[in-house]
């Protein structure tokens, strides 16, 4: 049985962006799913940003913001953000642990599972293109081996050429 917790996450639409080469949540995003307001969630971060380093959760600048305002953000609400914080799937298991809430410990575990099972459905898509590399090498190589099988028995499939021998008398043949 879900708890109400993970039943209301389900109704809820959340992106995971990559931005500098991470794939990070949006705090707006985050606090949503931890049941507090984005002010609390990043007043929080504030007191303890020791607990958060760069690969955990940063800042982003005003280009990165507007690069992902046009679905994420409103664009009347643009002018007012002046910065938005994101957080790696380490930084949002901090957070929990410093809004030591009970949903948000819920939805960390939660958020965790899906960057893992993000993580292995990546790693299979590699493996089946890796695989399918290799059937098309070997597809190739079969290609070529029986284009060559081709090539030598066609001159086996064309009739032969008759003998010219003479009818009759064959005065060569005498002596």
């Amino acid at each position: 049985m879900k708890s109400r917790a993970l039943t209301e996450f389900s109704d809820q639409k959340f992106r995971v962006l990559n931005i500098r080469g991470q794939r990070v949540l949006l705090d707006a995003d985050l606090a949503r799913l931890y049941g507090v307001e984005t002010r609390a969630l990043n007043q929080a971060v504030k007191r303890n940003l020791g607990r958060f380093p760069s690969e955990f959760s940063f800042l982003l600048n005003r280009k990165e913001i507007l690069s992902i305002s046009q679905t994420v953000i409103s664009l009347t609400n643009i002018k007012f953000v002046k910065s938005a914080r994101v957080f790696t799937e380490y930084g949002a298991l901090q957070a929990a642990n410093v809004l030591n809430s009970k949903r948000a410990v819920q939805m960390s575990l939660y958020i965790i599972r899906a960057f893992v099972k993000m993580r292995e459905e990546l790693a299979t898509n590699a493996t089946i293109l890796k695989r399918l590399a290799e059937i098309d090498k070997t597809l190739l190589a079969h290609d070529s081996a029986l284009q060559e099988a081709f090539e030598r028995l066609l001159p086996l499939l064309e009739p032969a050429e008759p003998s010219r021998r003479r009818i009759g008398f064959n005065r060569e043949n005498e002596e």
